[in-house]
């Protein structure tokens, strides 16, 4: 992570704190949301995206907020990469078994390459077609905000990736309950469906209460081994980045940024156990502060005029992998033989 010395803290600290006042609003918003609809619809990470771009629209933030800007933008987004390696530990999952283990991962790359194929025939760039396939098939908008930093994605990749992503995640947790009846499913084989297919973990859990505990706990399950998928992930394509990027003879640190280091180095802590248990909480609510943070900051410097542009081929993008994903997913569930 770039070291912040004094000479340049007071070119920062507009910047800064502009994005996290955004940040504040968001997350009020949110507590408002869970308030009167009992969930919050929209999270905070997606608010303070849709907040930074609208001051960046009406308000046109003056050049000495830049560099602040762009600090909360990468610098604590890196950062927060690094803690969310915290609430990853592999040891939780390695009780479903190889089987299932090995079913999920061939699920997530398939859905990688499936969705990132979609993208590019939809005519998406490059990076955000990358950020939709992670984000589609890993989960959703933690997926996307770990991959931005690793590509080099621009705010407005970004913001269109996780504001069209987060729209039908939303969508999804309403309508996969309907597939129970309509496909005649049992409770355990939709809790699976649910963990290979729901983008995050709460919505996991919002789309299979409604139907039994055994598909809350194989849904939840699920979508661990998942979300366990963002390590090797992020690791291939920080070392496919700098392949392509690097020099004839690179270093392992040429390749690997220092952030992909910490968080698998954050996993590993975590899985052997090693970072106390009432420490957790505390790291994965920094990280997820962090992270709206730097959603806010990238929204400060989005072009809304190019979100809108890729709006409709970024949700199309996502419906499509989606659909596919699903598919995939049903085939592993008869595949292995859930009932």
């Amino acid at each position: 992570m770039p070291i912040v010395n004094s000479s340049k803290i007071q070119t920062i600290l507009p910047g800064l704190a502009l994005s996290v006042a955004v940040s504040a609003v968001a997350v009020g918003l949110e507590k408002i949301e869970e308030h009167y609809m009992g969930r919050a619809w929209l999270e905070a990470l997606v608010i303070a995206i849709l907040l930074g771009t609208a001051v960046r629209t009406f308000l046109r933030p003056g050049v000495r907020f830049s560099k602040g800007i762009g600090f909360s933008a990468k610098p604590l987004l890196e950062f927060a990469v690094v803690l969310l390696g915290a609430s990853i530990s592999a040891s939780a999952v390695i009780s479903a078994g190889p089987g299932l283990i090995m079913g999920i991962a061939g699920v997530v790359m398939v859905a990688i390459l499936s969705s990132y194929g979609i993208g590019r025939l939809l005519r998406l760039p490059h990076r955000m077609a990358v950020l939709v396939a992670c984000g589609n098939s890993i989960c959703g908008n933690s997926a996307i905000a770990a991959t931005a930093p690793v590509i080099g994605a621009k705010s407005d990749d970004v913001a269109a990736s996780i504001a069209f992503t987060a729209i039908l995640g939303v969508i999804v947790v309403l309508c996969l309950p309907l597939l129970v009846p309509l496909l005649e499913l049992s409770h355990s084989q939709y809790g699976v469906l649910a963990g290979l297919t729901v983008y995050a973990v709460p919505q996991v859990l919002a789309a299979t209460a409604p139907v039994a505990t055994i598909s809350v706990q194989l849904g939840t399950l699920v979508k661990l081994v998942r979300v366990l998928m963002l390590g090797p992930v992020i690791l291939a394509l920080a070392l496919i980045v700098g392949n392509k990027s690097a020099s004839a003879r690179p270093g392992f640190f040429q390749l690997v940024p220092w952030f992909i280091i910490g968080f698998l180095g954050m996993m590993a802590l975590r899985s052997l156990h090693l970072i106390p248990e009432a420490v957790l909480p505390g790291i994965q609510s920094a990280s997820t502060l962090l992270t709206i943070i730097s959603m806010a900051a990238l929204g400060l410097g989005v072009d809304i005029r190019s979100v809108a542009q890729a709006g409709g081929r970024v949700t199309l993008t996502a419906v499509l992998s989606l659909a596919v994903l699903g598919a995939i997913s049903l085939g592993l569930i008869y595949l292995l033989g859930v009932l």
